[in-house]
């Protein structure tokens, strides 16, 4: 998969604006204009610390030169003086590390309204949020993030947006609407009554019609196909552990998605799901809250990551209710959050790849580096958990040659916190410098734009 650039996308981006054609050309030629000028900027950083996440080591006095948007040359700061007319970034006191990377965020929709609560914001409202949540996101220090389901294409569309530099906001990779069944969790509207004659817009159910649904999605932009083999927490009316999807159906899917080069992302709370959904070659598995010794032997031996969101049962269970979170909700979260924790430790011990997904909009987007904590605490070591948001999410998304780590000819994206993150990973909840594709977003000596 390659990262998009901003003139890559801005044709599909302003197409859906009623201009001349001629308005439209001359709209695309200055963003092209923006994007290159913005890009052939020379930028200096010099880094108190950096971490090679690499090879694991904490590196002094480092000098980071970037150009064209990427990582030219690393270097002792003794040796690689700042080039002249370079835009200089002294961050002496600080330690330096790859842009993170969230593999599980719904960036669409406002996160404080859940449950009926959000029912009265139409698409282009949800969307606007969506805008000012992809912010909060990359101001967070996370400059590349997976959307797992977004309602009517608004994920593709802001990443399309972002990419254009029509607003600002991490890299997404987009799956658009989930894939799932009649009544099931992530792809069906079980708030309404009968008579509404509610669907959603990723229900399929069969092979052929899974097939339908995926080639549509492909249709529309999306970069990877969302799909749900089980329950979930926060719908109403489905058991968080209840398969959803029969092995074929999900066959179907899955060679549908490969064939047309797109990753399948499963999400499955139940053992039973989760080994459905490896059994039909899923690439990765969101959640795995009850899984087994059978699943974590068969995620090992098909190569699946798993994506465990072990941070959000504090917020569902303190202030979910608040949010619109429903009762059903809160009570199956209960039954839930503690023993997904405990089977994190369990995977990780066993050798099983996990990235760092949280699943943010079930809480506030910009919180999402208060997982590293609870990481570490359920097993990881610091390093372990920051590679899982740095190398272990480039390998799940495809772009280990481009994002990942810090390396000449890679993107640079940088972030810098102030004290060390092997000694305490909490630090990472407060990124005072923030660098996505050379363009600085966060510095301690400036605003944010």
């Amino acid at each position: 998969m390659s990262i998009r650039t901003a003139p890559s996308r801005a044709a599909s981006l302003l197409a859906c604006l009623v201009l001349p054609p001629r308005a439209v050309l001359l709209i695309i030629v200055l963003l092209s204009l923006h994007a290159g000028l913005a890009q052939a900027e020379t930028v200096y950083v010099r880094a108190g610390r950096m971490l090679d996440v690499e090879s694991g080591r904490l590196l002094e006095d480092r000098a980071i030169l970037v150009e064209d948007g990427r990582i030219a040359r690393i270097e002792p700061a003794a040796a690689l003086p700042p080039p002249p007319g370079a835009r200089v970034h002294d961050l002496s006191g600080y330690t330096v590390l790859p842009g993170l990377m969230d593999a599980h965020t719904h960036l669409v929709g406002d996160a404080g309204k859940h449950g009926y609560a959000g029912l009265g914001d139409s698409l282009p409202t949800s969307t606007l949020y969506g805008a000012a949540n992809a912010r909060a996101t990359l101001l967070a220090g996370f400059t590349t993030v997976r959307d797992l389901g977004g309602p009517g294409f608004a994920d593709v569309a802001l990443r399309d947006a972002i990419a254009a530099g029509v607003v600002d906001g991490p890299r997404i990779i987009a799956a658009g609407p989930a894939i799932g069944i009649t009544g099931g969790h992530c792809s069906d509207d079980n708030l309404l009554p009968f008579e509404r004659k509610s669907q959603g817009e990723g229900v399929a159910d069969g092979p052929w019609e899974v097939r339908r649904q995926v080639r549509r999605n492909i249709k529309y932009g999306v970069d990877l196909i969302k799909t749900c083999s089980t329950g979930g927490v926060l719908s109403k009316g489905t058991e968080v552990g209840a398969p959803q999807y029969t092995v074929e159906e999900l066959r179907a899917l899955v060679e549908e998605a490969h064939s047309h080069g797109r990753k399948v992302a499963s999400h499955a709370h139940g053992a039973s799901g989760i080994r459905n959904a490896l059994e039909a070659g899923v690439d990765s598995i969101e959640h795995a809250s009850f899984i087994d010794d059978a699943g974590i032997a068969l995620a090992k031996k098909n190569g699946a990551v798993l994506v465990m969101d072990i941070y959000n049962t504090e917020f569902i269970l303190g202030e979910g209710e608040k949010a619109g979170i429903l009762p059903g909700s809160l009570e199956k979260e209960r039954r839930t959050g503690g023993i997904q924790r405990e089977n994190f430790r369990r995977a990780h011990q066993a050798g099983v790849a996990i990235a760092f997904g949280t699943d943010a909009g079930v809480y506030p987007h910009g919180q999402n580096a208060r997982q590293f904590s609870r990481m570490v605490r359920f097993g990881m070591t610091p390093l372990q958990a920051i590679r899982a948001a740095t190398l272990g999410t480039a390998r799940l998304f495809g772009i280990e040659g481009e994002a990942g780590a810090l390396r000449p000819g890679l993107q640079a994206d940088l972030v810098a916190v102030a004290g060390d993150p092997l000694q305490d990973v909490s630090v990472l909840e407060d990124a005072r410098f923030v660098m996505k594709q050379g363009r600085v977003y966060r510095a301690p000596d400036s605003a944010a734009p």
